[in-house]
């Protein structure tokens, strides 16, 4: 096909859609090397064609990786595999999808059941997995954490607790953090704490204010000068860790402060658990390295074991009771589908009986240990390193050598972000029962990419 579309083609879509249909609907070793090179052309192709050619100036899948883009196939547990057959140790994680890793065995069971026997709702009558997986979060959430509502993405999390904040209070602004990330629907933006993603769209949502992330002193500050000339405050929302900003751990004594000042000040506090929560941090939610209970919590990514994309809002019950006289206040169709709610389940089955967190808290510190060594061998190309659990950044002082990193990374077959523009910090943020011996594979060949960095 052109790269530009002139004529609808109708027979050509149905062609296409049923040849790549037939296509996977095969056994892997039935489908030739000649198809799935076709396949890796194509894609690249399509990218630029159809979904956005600014994708391939980022993705070193196509700048490093030869004739051939690296275009994803399949995958097993931390390993990822191409097209093409090549083999990658994968420390990215989908950003805190695969916390129980890819494909778990548990989790595709359960979705495959569930399948069988009906893949969504019909809207009218009450579906028993998403009730139940509510009641399960229910007793896992800390405090009086209760009820909640389920989506499909992060972002769609926090845009619930906005509007919950707001029903709740009856107070229209927000305060968040500067670096923080909470997801690019325009709700969600307003809070974003970085100025590429907002600015292009300016004004966003009236009333937010920002503060540095880890500075109780400025949020006091910031909610008294509020006080004092009448900007009503709903709530402040945070990470508990800033994952898209690195791994930023905060003081040990901030999230403790956090919620002595909101209740002093009568804000609400939301915690953003899209990416730390479930095992991520080395307890089941980032903010219990704190011991600290928000109002709302939001969470994503790995609720869905990897396999359904699923996220939710949670709240406690005195929060929750302005939903109720008009329970149609927020909804979702295809939020909390019975193919979600099995994946959840699951997952969250798999994150307690295999110990993900457990798991995540001691690999991490064994890798961090590691990289501890490897910035005293290597001080011009480490500046640092910091996180919990499975959830590390790794410091540069540049992005030209944190690009080098990841890039040489990838050439030694190892998955990690970073790209030309934004590369100064890389996570590490593996599959939680990602093995030791691939732990140990992947510090290998990041030593060996730190020697070859002039």
């Amino acid at each position: 096909m052109s790269e530009r579309k002139e004529l609808r083609d109708i027979k050509y879509a149905q062609s296409e859609s049923s040849r790549m249909v037939e296509l996977i609907s095969r056994p892997d070793d039935q489908v030739t090397m000649a198809e799935r090179e076709q396949i890796a052309k194509e894609t690249t192709e399509n990218f630029g064609n159809h979904i956005n050619k600014g994708f391939l100036e980022y993705r070193k899948s196509v700048t490093e990786a030869g004739d051939f883009a690296l275009t994803e196939w399949t995958g097993q547990g931390s390993m990822m595999t191409d097209a093409l057959g090549r083999e990658f140790i994968d420390v990215l994680g989908g950003f805190g999808i695969y916390s129980a890793g890819i494909r778990h065995p548990k989790i595709v069971k359960s979705v495959k059941a569930q399948l069988d026997r009906s893949p969504q709702y019909s809207q009218e009558m009450l579906d028993p997995l998403r009730a139940h997986l509510a009641k399960v979060l229910g007793y896992l959430t800390p405090g009086d954490l209760q009820y909640m509502f389920f989506i499909n993405s992060g972002t769609e999390a926090v845009e619930g607790a906005m509007k919950l904040a707001k029903f709740y209070t009856g107070k229209s602004g927000f305060i968040a953090t500067t670096a923080g990330f909470h997801g690019k629907t325009l709700g969600a933006l307003s809070l974003m704490g970085k100025a590429c993603y907002r600015e292009p769209l300016m004004p966003l949502l009236g009333n937010t204010r920002h503060v540095p992330f880890g500075d109780a002193d400025a949020l006091e500050q910031q909610l008294a000068i509020c006080e004092q000339v009448g900007d009503q405050i709903a709530a402040f929302i945070a990470e508990p860790i800033q994952g898209e900003a690195g791994a930023v751990v905060p003081p040990d004594d901030y999230w403790p402060r956090v919620r002595e000042i909101c209740d002093r000040y009568g804000v609400l506090l939301i915690a953003d658990e899209v990416q730390t929560g479930l095992g991520r941090t080395g307890e089941i939610f980032g903010v219990d390295n704190w011991n600290v209970t928000p109002d709302i919590m939001c969470l994503g990514k790995a609720l869905g074991g990897g396999v359904v994309p699923m996220s939710a809002f949670i709240a406690s019950p005195k929060i929750w009771k302005v939903m109720e006289p008009n329970p149609f206040m927020h909804t979702s169709t295809t939020g909390g589908n019975p193919l979600a709610c099995s994946a959840a389940l699951a997952y969250i089955d798999v994150m307690l009986s295999e110990d993900l967190p457990g798991q995540a808290k001691r690999k991490g510190k064994y890798i961090m240990s590691k990289l501890d060594e490897l910035q005293q061998k290597y001080p011009a190309i480490l500046s640092g390193y910091r996180g919990k659990g499975l959830l590390i950044g790794m410091e540069f002082a540049t992005d030209e050598i944190g690009y080098n990193v990841a890039s040489g990374l990838f050439k030694r077959q190892v998955l990690t972000a970073g790209t030309l523009t934004n590369a100064k910090a890389i996570r590490i943020e593996p599959a939680l029962n990602i093995p030791d011996a691939l732990v140990d594979e992947v510090l290998n060949r990041l030593e060996d990419t730190f020697k070859s960095i002039k």
